[in-house]
């Protein structure tokens, strides 16, 4: 469709200039005159942006990094429609691959001729509740108790009817673990809560300390299959009040206890024998990572084991600007190279007894996240506003591109706090890891409760 106005012509020039050397235009721009720009000939279009106003197109050129890339799809400038996970490989090129300086010259000066504001609104997106607060840096120190404690109440406390619209029933918010790539979500969810207790070796009576707890999914597995007594803690009310309900349920309330505290508050030493942390250590980042580890590693007691899954990042990741995900979604947050993660763990005194990398699950993991989301929009909107959903859908489509291709990682760390020996305690072999993998739920007989110890 030609264009119908000088803003349009404009920007169809712009776009033939920006995506020339493009290996496979595999999308469509549709523009506010209802001109379209189409994909290469003989390729199928895997998804179409809209783009409401040509100062949108502008800023959109002018970024110089994927958070001011995607901000105006969460403000509804533009919209995506299609396959969202297509979209990551194209704005990676973009930034990975900037124009030759004679070439940027004349991309800068085209963008300039569009308009710099919007001539007319753009369209207000359908939202429910408040606009997401984060287009600047939360306050205080970074990483120090009460900016983690405001950054984590920002995603977590977003609504726990939003969440429960795209996990599994149990609501584990982390990498499940994949017996099949058409195994259900509930499945491999299961599977990971079980897998993360094998790792450990869990017996009954021992006691479990949750850092990051979430919703308390392997509180209550740990507790029921295994017979252990497990504290679990969380920054986020609204997941406390989720766990403890699901504690009560179970029937659960003599061995587990969930708190909403920050981990380095816990005063007591060598109190528990096995520790897990799943999805919680990107929150930690760098600047507090020994203290994460030296804290931990108090907590334990000697022989105690420290099970630590955490997405990591590449040494790459620091040129790519500020992230999409960091701005709008996960505020602060540090993806630690596995290389970085493990010299501090050793630095405080842990032996490193196994690093497994789940990132095809993790991939596995975003697309039902992702799909979900996209199949209960309206009720998502409903329960957390249009914006929230934007930018939730674009960070589990970017990221499974990521995790798919090796961009991104999740590591399952197994720790130990030597005896005194220098012992570990451990088997010769992992084989009891993956005996009898049918990780369904039962309630330990024949054990009588005792009395919990004060932690």
């Amino acid at each position: 469709m030609p264009a119908t106005d000088l803003a349009a012509r404009t920007a169809t020039e712009l776009l033939d200039a920006l995506f020339r050397d493009l290996p496979a235009r595999d999308f469509v721009v549709r523009l506010w005159d209802g001109t379209t720009w189409p994909a290469q000939p003989g390729a199928a279009p895997r998804f179409t942006v809209t783009i409401h106003d040509p100062g949108v197109l502008r800023r959109l050129v002018l970024a110089r990094d994927e958070a001011g890339l995607g901000e105006g799809y969460v403000t509804g400038e533009f919209d995506l429609e299609g396959d969202l996970e297509a979209v990551g490989p194209l704005a990676e090129e973009l930034l990975r691959h900037p124009p030759r300086l004679r070439d940027r010259a004349t991309l800068l000066a085209t963008a300039l001729r569009l308009p710099r504001q919007p001539g007319a609104p753009a369209p207000a997106p359908r939202s429910h509740g408040s606009p997401l607060p984060w287009r600047r840096r939360p306050a205080g120190r970074r990483h120090s108790p009460a900016r983690d404690g405001s950054v984590v109440r920002y995603h977590y406390d977003a609504s726990n009817r939003f969440y429960k619209l795209f996990l599994d029933p149990r609501m584990v918010y982390s990498c499940a673990y994949f017996a099949a790539p058409d195994e259900s979500l509930e499945d491999a969810q299961l599977r990971k809560l079980d897998y993360v207790c094998r790792k450990l070796r869990l017996r009954p009576d021992e006691h479990l300390l949750d850092i990051g707890c979430g919703w308390g999914a392997l509180l209550v597995h740990g507790a029921l299959k295994y017979g252990v007594y497990a504290d679990g803690v969380t920054l986020s009310q609204n997941q406390a009040d989720v766990a403890r309900e699901y504690i009560r349920t179970a029937g659960l309330e003599d061995r587990c206890t969930v708190r909403v505290m920050d981990y380095r508050a816990f005063a007591s030493e060598g109190v528990y024998d096995k520790v897990a942390s799943v999805g919680m250590f990107e929150h930690v980042g760098r600047r507090a990572m020994a203290t994460y580890y030296r804290q931990v590693f108090r907590l334990l007691r000697p022989g105690g084991m420290f099970l630590n899954q955490a997405i990591g990042g590449t040494l790459e990741d620091a040129d790519r600007g500020q992230s999409f995900t960091d701005r709008w979604v996960f505020p602060d947050s540090e993806l630690l190279p596995i290389s970085e993660a493990l010299r501090g763990a050793e630095a405080i005194g842990f032996d490193v007894r196994d690093v497994e990398n789940l990132r095809e699950h993790y991939a596995l993991t975003l697309r039902h996240w992702l799909r979900a989301l996209e199949q209960n929009r309206e009720e998502a909107v409903q329960a957390a506003g249009q914006q929230r959903w934007r930018a939730w859908r674009l960070v589990f489509a970017s990221a499974a591109h990521r995790f798919e291709a090796g961009k991104q990682h999740v590591y399952q760390t197994l720790l130990v706090k030597p005896d005194a020996a220098g012992s570990a305690g451990l088997p010769l072999t992992r084989a009891d890891w993956y005996a009898g993998d049918s990780p369904g739920e039962r309630k330990p007989a024949g054990r009588p409760a005792r009395q919990r110890s004060a932690r």
